[in-house]
């Protein structure tokens, strides 16, 4: 067991013998030393101060000397074991020799390093009063330590120096065998740390030194140890006699005679505060610092899952599906419209069996809620409330509540209540409300981190609900200039445009197609640079441009080199891509076979799948993209024959490149899907089954994808 040195370190003893007095400064206050307490008959280490302990850390006292030395690796000067040669431990206990010997320990402690020479000497305590004579200190002190050790070697011999210095250990000493066990004798140190003197102790059970912190499970068991006949160790909170505390670190160990009979009680104590306090504030702090982090990591956890949800419905029961688990037996998140009407709630429970219960307080008629006073207050707080948990009024729900909701509401549990605002900005959008079993079902932290979370979730979904209304606006917009697909005679077309997920923004992407003046059909795909308001109105642009000169019936080449001139001479766009094709009956065409002119502006290969299922790439006639000075050189155009039954398909970068997958990759992967698409599929099919392989749920691009068939 271990004593803390400040048993070891008081002040002077209050002694009348001045060799003793000589003797203890520089061993005890001065210069703390591993020490043990040993039962010379025995030959058993039955108490070890904190250095001691930090020498041999693996034992359970009390423990025989031969281990102790074994288990602290005490070696002397020659490199063999302690006890190998002329002297062992037991010895040294016993006083022999009464100088010491000269050992190294294998571990380091506070005061020494691991094998650094020290002095070992033991003071027998044949001066003291009995049943002490039957001990001894065995005292372990650096070699560095010169005086101190000095001056231990020189007194070792005298009895008065090694009664001092047990007087310088808290001990008492009572007797079973008066009735209460009572206090026989008690040395100075135990005055001076109890402030009872030995008249005020002796003849009494040390329990007057108990209060009314001190805990009554500890007492119990130290009763329980004493009539066992064991020895009791443990730090006990006991009060001096002005009535402070002090927490004590007690040892009462029993003292037998030859024949194994208890005789007395010896006790040894140490005035141990400062360490337990320094604990309890080292203990405190890692509670506070743990509290903090499971509460950063709770926020973390509930902004990560908002942010992952784009439905506002969702993000809402993500926010009660991880909140509520970690702070409450049940609870629930609702949010109000605009107008303060609740539009939604979703509640969370842990204990699976009442899911069903929340299900109907869910889903069915809400005047358990609309009527709650809680939540009203909640959602008409100002800027600056405080929610407080609050033990549910039971007895007062049958009047707002149907007897279905309150079946429900009783089998979910109800004890106390948490309902904490929703503040997004200057507003309230709704409540979290957590629900524990228990009326003291809300400790401090719960209520802080709630507090956090209501700030921190309500903004987050707040803006959720901003983000949606923008993308909303924004798709609208999008899709106003783009066009509807007109009815060709002859084709099949479909298309698609599939917004980027993460982005609120009009992107750049857009598609035509255009019936001309001479029977020919104009198809387009474009890209400008940017996800904004500038590239939507640079795409608006760009399709008007580009109408105007398809309708006058140029051939595809001319047609991208006029919308090139414009765009880079009006500076009418930032950089795109485009490529425009132009679909037209031959004159041979009486099978159905068209004749399909291309120029590509730095636009993606589109791709022709045949009626015998081989997939052509049409990559030619590529230029630079539109708005990137060139010197003049004219733009190119290629040709290429679509027979009846094949297929053409023409899309923007977003449909095949992505972060983990290359330009050349993703062409790739289209081309092999293309391949596979059943033969007799509509255009509309076509369109639907590529946009389901290749474009992912996370979509980092916008996606324009167009598709022309020959029946």
């Amino acid at each position: 067991m271990q004593l803390d040195d400040h048993a070891l370190s008081a002040s002077a003893p209050r002694t009348a013998d001045p060799r003793a007095t000589a003797v203890l400064p520089p061993i005890v206050r001065d210069k703390p030393a591993a020490t043990l307490l040993v039962d010379v008959e025995r030959g058993t280490v039955v108490f070890a101060n904190r250095l001691a302990v930090e020498l041999a850390p693996g034992l359970h006292l009390p423990v025989s000397l031969h281990d102790w030395s074994l288990e602290a690796g005490l070696v002397t000067p020659d490199g063999a074991p302690l006890g190998a040669g002329e002297f062992s431990l037991a010895d040294l206990a016993a006083g022999r020799p009464a100088r010491g010997v000269a050992v190294t320990a294998a571990r380091r402690s506070d005061e020494s390093a691991a094998r650094e020479a020290m002095w070992v000497v033991g003071v027998p305590l044949t001066d003291a009063p009995a049943p002490l004579t039957r001990q001894s200190l065995v005292i372990l002190l650096p070699v560095r330590e010169e005086e101190a050790l000095r001056a231990l070697q020189d007194r070792a011999g005298d009895l008065h120096a090694r009664a001092a210095m047990a007087s310088e250990l808290s001990f008492t000493i009572s007797d079973p065998h008066e009735p209460d066990d009572p206090l026989v004798w008690v040395n100075p140190a135990f005055e001076r740390v109890t402030g009872y003197s030995s008249r005020d102790s002796v003849g009494r059970n040390c329990r007057f030194l108990q209060g009314p912190d001190t805990d009554r499970a500890t007492i119990d068991r130290l009763r329980e140890a004493l009539r066992r006949g064991e020895t009791f160790a443990e730090t006990i909170l006991n009060y001096r006699k002005d009535g402070t505390p002090f927490w004590n670190q007690v040892v009462i160990s029993p003292v037998l005679d030859a024949d194994g009979v208890i005789t007395h009680h010896v006790g040894i104590q140490a005035d141990v505060t400062e360490r337990v306090e320094l604990e309890r504030a080292r203990d405190e702090a890692l509670d506070e610092a743990r509290v903090t982090s499971e509460r950063l990591q709770l926020l973390a956890e509930v902004v990560d899952a908002l942010a992952h949800h784009l439905d506002y419905g969702d993000a809402v029961d993500a926010l009660a599906d991880v909140a509520v688990p970690a702070l409450a037996t049940w609870g629930f998140v609702t949010v109000t419209t605009d107008a303060g009407r609740i539009e939604r709630i979703h509640i969370a429970t842990t204990h699976p069996e009442s899911s069903a219960a929340a299900r109907i307080l869910e889903t069915e008629d809400i005047s358990w809620l609309t009527r709650s006073p809680s939540v009203a207050a909640a959602l008409s707080s100002e800027s600056g409330y405080v929610a407080a948990p609050f033990p549910v009024d039971v007895a007062n729900l049958p009047e707002r509540t149907t007897p279905r909701q309150l079946d429900a509401l009783q089998e979910l549990g109800l004890g106390s209540a948490l309902v904490v605002p929703l503040r997004a900005r200057d507003r309230v959008i709704g409540v979290l409300c957590l629900v524990h079993e228990s009326v003291d079902g809300f400790p401090r932290a719960v209520v802080d981190t709630a507090a956090h979370l209501g700030q921190r979730a309500g903004l987050a979904l707040d803006n959720v609900r901003l983000y949606l209304r923008e993308r909303e606006a924004a798709l609208t917009l999008q899709h106003s200039l783009l066009p509807e697909i007109p009815e060709v005679e002859g084709l099949d077309i479909a298309a698609s445009y599939v917004p980027a997920v993460h982005r609120a923004q009009v992107g750049g992407d857009w598609f035509d197609v255009l019936p001309l003046p001479d029977g020919a059909l104009g198809l387009a795909v474009g890209d400008v640079v940017g996800h904004d308001l500038r590239a939507a109105a640079s795409m608006g642009q760009l399709r008007s441009v580009l109408r105007s000169y398809a309708w006058s019936g140029e051939h595809a080449g001319r047609v991208v080199a006029h919308l090139d001139e414009l765009v880079r001479g009006l500076g009418m766009a930032d950089i795109s891509t485009c490529v425009y094709l132009r679909l037209e009956v031959t004159d041979e065409g009486a099978d159905g076979t068209r004749r399909l002119t291309y120029s590509r502006a730095g636009h993606p290969t589109p791709l022709l799948r045949l009626p015998d299922g081989e997939v052509v790439a049409l990559s030619g006639a590529l230029s630079t993209p539109i708005g990137v000075t060139t010197l003049g050189e004219p733009a190119p155009q290629a040709e290429q024959l679509m027979p009846r039954g094949s297929v053409l398909v023409v899309y923007s970068d977003g449909l095949v490149e992505r972060r983990d997958r290359s330009l050349r990759e993703g062409i790739a992967e289209l081309t092999r899907t293309f391949a596979e698409v059943p033969a007799g599929a509509s255009a509309a099919e076509i369109r639907d089954e590529l946009v389901e392989r290749l474009v992912s749920e996370r979509q980092e691009d916008d996606v324009c994808l167009l598709v022309v068939r020959i029946p």
